[in-house]
């Protein structure tokens, strides 16, 4: 303290140390967001297409996509058919990282057994 306190250390004559080198290394480019989307739109259509509509008498339908980290609520689903296609049409929430996000779509029947997404937009 003595030394501090006796003048042995002043700001004014403190030089910069040039010998002293800093970098950054460079940043992994981010996955795109779109990515992560298409991946809970197609946990979504999963579970929209396994839904048992009767059974479920108008509850909500929970998902969850481990991949992303996304998770949400299936709502408003209800099955129409026209004779020659049977489609679903529903609303969901996506909780994410990046914020909160409501969704319409509609998934309809393809060939061979399998669901195909027809309508997938956000609110």
């Amino acid at each position: 303290l003595a030394g501090c306190g006796a003048g042995g250390f002043s700001l004014e004559k403190a030089e910069v140390d040039r010998s002293i080198v800093t970098s950054s290394t460079p940043s992994s480019p981010a996955p795109p967001a779109s990515s992560d989307t298409d991946s809970d739109q197609t946990t979504i259509g999963n579970a929209v297409s396994s839904a048992d509509i009767q059974e479920l008498g108008g509850q909500a339908v929970p998902w969850a996509n481990a991949g992303t980290g996304s998770r949400g609520a299936i709502t408003e689903l209800v099955e129409l058919n026209d004779g020659a296609l049977t489609c679903r049409r529903f609303t969901a929430t996506r909780e994410s990282f990046d914020g909160v996000a409501l969704y319409k779509g509609e998934l309809c029947m393809a060939g061979a057994g399998g669901w195909r997404m027809q309508e997938f937009k956000a609110l």
